[in-house]
């Protein structure tokens, strides 16, 4: 174990190098002290930002960070990083840029971490990218360092009923369809988002803050713990404490961010019913630790564990409504002793799993929100890898409230998400179709955007169990019904779902695992033929770079896997 006075290992560089003078002498403008220079010096890299209730309070949790790291010894700095609203960016030319901007997230931290020479790091996230940005960078880096979620929105109340941003996004569709009124409209509006906080059902944002928890990089009940709520504030100061701490005992995160631990983390996504980019985010998060993690590993997984949480969007409860149960802690313990979660990985306590799960109660008899082993949803984890003549690299089904386990229908294909969304609305898509929306994958949208926009109008419509849609995009992960997206290849680079016309007969089966097109392999060949790639919808600026970078939505989607 190293002495106290050996923690200063890369900021040593700062205050007792050739340029320690002009060095020390700026630090002392942002007021460090003589002492300072004596200790670790640990970034805080904080997501805030006006632009989301998800991450708006985040200024206020640094500085809790920031106290907790002097407490523990350190010497704490702040500093920025974007964050976008993938709420806000939703269904128009905004949403392109929100899988970029978790490269950009990534990013900026390793390189302000570097730069300064940081020793160890806190990092503090709220929306949907953030989390995943932040455990890549943290693990390129590998120094010690804990990560905190910013914390899940509290429900809002409209006539005694939970109400949400999904519930803002179908209303649209009802309001299309001549079943609300602007005044009900409204009304939703004013009262789906009550305050701070990332979208308070299983949706993304809270999927990956329970993925990064069961990896271990975030202190226990990190996930579940409302934004709002006193304890968020004391869990930052512990994290500032811990990361010196875990310097103190060289625990890094490459020693917690594990395969097995990997394993951990898609086990409690598909528990919980997480959302469809828990696959593109867990793959990138483990490029990052050198990590051998593969779809295929997800599939491996989901077959063993069931689906028992019953949250939104498919099911009844928030994440607000998990926490009262007794969160992720509680249906981690329980995985545990149904012998579903690695126990002996180590976590950023510097206990292991099981040791942490040792002081958590369990889950009440009294509550529904989590189910029995005895009576899951589902007796798998709903989050099904797909493959066939149609996505041979694979794509990702979300299947749950779903009784419908097989679909097949005629292909109505648009080549974006505004071609769609206008047929939606002018009532050109009926029961029985399958909606494809391509050229929209990392490379083709560019940038993979969601289509929370077109699966909400499509419920609001009341379609939702009428209508398939297939996208080598994405989904959010407020979207149900039957819906499949990440399809690889994408149409971009030569996919077969480039080679799909108006009028194929696709099937998509859950159960043998198939998406499959009804053309036959010479057709195909012959269609390949004649396809003639579409140049990139960017010339310059962030997104072509982006374009030409990204991997396939198989590979996770990542901008540094072929450098």
């Amino acid at each position: 174990m190293m002495k106290k006075e050996d923690l200063r290992i890369r900021s040593r560089v700062i205050s007792e190098g050739v340029n320690r003078v002009p060095n020390r002498a700026m630090l002392r403008a942002v007021g460090f002290k003589d002492d300072d220079f004596k200790k670790p010096m640990i970034g805080i890299a904080s997501t805030w930002s006006e632009v989301t209730p998800c991450n708006i309070h985040i200024d206020e949790l640094a500085r809790e960070a920031k106290l907790g790291v002097q407490a523990g010894g350190g010497a704490p700095l702040i500093f920025n990083t974007i964050t976008v609203s993938d709420g806000i960016s939703m269904g128009h030319e905004g949403m392109l840029f929100s899988l970029p901007s978790r490269e950009i997230i990534a990013d900026s931290i390793e390189i302000v971490t570097n730069a300064e020479r940081f020793d160890g790091l806190v990092a503090i996230g709220g929306c949907d990218k953030n989390t995943p940005a932040c455990l890549m960078a943290i693990g390129r880096m590998n120094l010690p360092a804990v990560y905190v979620y910013g914390g899940t929105i509290q429900p809002g109340k409209l006539k005694g009923q939970d109400v949400n941003i999904v519930t803002a996004f179908e209303a649209v569709g009802q309001y299309h369809d001549g079943k609300m009124t602007d005044e009900e409209l409204h009304e939703i509006e004013c009262h789906v988002c009550p305050g701070a906080g990332a979208c308070g059902g299983m949706y993304t944002a809270n999927t990956m803050a329970s993925a990064a928890e069961a990896l271990g990089m975030s202190l226990p009940g990190s996930s579940s713990t409302a934004a709002i709520a006193h304890h968020k504030a004391s869990e930052c100061v512990e994290a500032g404490k811990m990361v010196v701490e875990l310097l103190r005992k060289q625990i890094y995160p490459r020693d917690i961010m594990t395969k097995r631990t990997f394993e951990n983390a898609i086990t409690v996504v598909m528990a919980l019913g997480g959302s469809t980019n828990a696959f593109l985010h867990l793959l990138a998060m483990a490029h990052a630790v050198e990590v051998d993690l593969t779809i295929d590993d997800f599939e491996r997984i989901r077959k063993n564990v069931p689906h028992l949480a019953d949250l939104k969007p498919s099911g009844r409860y928030m994440m607000q409504d998990l926490n009262d149960a007794g969160g992720v802690p509680a249906v981690m313990k329980m995985l545990l002793e149904h012998g579903l979660l690695h126990g002996d990985c180590m976590t950023v306590t510097g206990k292991t799993i099981a040791e942490n799960l040792a002081e958590v109660q369990p889950l009440s008899d009294k509550q529904d929100v989590v189910r029995s082993f005895d009576n899951p949803l589902k007796t798998s984890g709903p989050l099904v890898l797909l493959r066939g003549n149609l996505a041979p690299d694979g794509a990702v089904a979300k299947m749950s409230g779903l009784k419908i386990l097989r679909f097949t229908g005629p292909a109505r294909v648009y080549n974006s998400e505004e071609e769609a969304t206008e047929a939606i609305l002018n009532d050109q898509i009926r029961k029985g179709d399958v909606v494809v929306i391509r050229y929209t994958g990392p490379k083709g949208g560019p940038g993979m955007p969601e289509m929370l926009s077109v699966t909400a109008m499509i419920v609001g419509k009341g379609l939702g169990s009428d209508v398939a849609l297939l996208t080598d995009g994405r989904f959010s992960g407020g979207s149900h019904g039957f819906v499949v997206g990440h399809i690889a290849p994408e149409a971009q680079v030569g996919g077969p779902i480039a080679f799909l016309q108006d009028g194929d007969i696709v099937t998509i089966d859950s159960e043998t695992q198939e998406i499959n097109m009804e053309v036959s392999a010479e057709e195909l060949a012959a269609r390949a033929e004649s396809w003639i790639k579409p140049p990139f919808k960017f010339r310059s600026g962030v997104l072509a770079k982006y374009a030409k970078l990204v991997s396939s939505a198989s590979k996770g989607a990542v901008t540094d896997l072929e450098l």
